[in-house]
């Protein structure tokens, strides 16, 4: 039986989806990860080892002026809904403790305790079943065919791959201990082959 994989994304769909954070990562990201006291954008976002798929921390980097446009309206849609605000004036008035990403009621997504068999024994890990499927029906509303939040994570292991020719690069993007690990993230297109075998021969 042949392995399904994520559909990779064409670079004009970047804009629409969060590429970098793992669901649950995304689902246990605080206020205070994200913003200053002062109220500003973090460009580099630590990744707290208790929240990354793994326990490895990482720095993820805000480099987008879409993605940072789209923070900013989620934290205005959150402080005119009143959604974990504080009385105190630091982080615009939001709780640092609170979860950046939240329900459309204002809570923080549940998450379950999941089982999975690997090469190496069982493992029991941890998923946001609800925000998975809410980032599933985004990419269905942006036309995206068999879209998950690993579609976004293999596409740009696929173009850090391409544009530095470094796998470890990658790996390390990706939060992945082991390179065995993000092999399955890393496709490379017919375009790419081809530029390879012009460069090559």
């Amino acid at each position: 039986m042949a392995t399904r994989r994520a559909a990779s994304l064409r670079p004009g769909q970047f804009r629409h989806l969060i590429r970098v954070a793992s669901v649950t990562e995304l689902a246990l990201l605080e206020v205070g990860d994200m913003l200053y006291p002062s109220g500003a954008i973090r460009p580099e976002v630590y990744l707290r080892a208790e929240i990354t798929k793994g326990c490895r921390p990482r720095n993820i980097y805000l480099t987008q002026p879409k993605c940072l446009a789209i923070i900013e309206q989620w934290i205005a849609v959150r402080l005119r809904r009143g959604w974990g605000v504080s009385s105190e004036g630091e982080y615009r008035g939001l709780r640092p403790d609170s979860r950046l990403v939240m329900t459309h009621k204002g809570q923080a997504f549940e998450l379950a305790f999941k089982h999975r068999e690997l090469e190496s024994g069982p493992e029991v890990y941890r998923a946001c079943d609800a925000l998975q499927q809410a980032i599933s029906r985004l990419y269905r509303q942006a036309g995206i065919k068999l879209g998950s939040s690993h579609s976004g994570r293999r596409s740009l292991a696929a173009r850090v791959l391409a544009a530095t020719g470094d796998i470890e690069t990658a790996q390390t993007i990706l939060g992945h201990q082991h390179l065995d690990h993000s092999k399955p993230y890393l496709t490379v297109d017919q375009a790419t082959i081809r530029r390879a075998y012009e460069l090559a021969l």
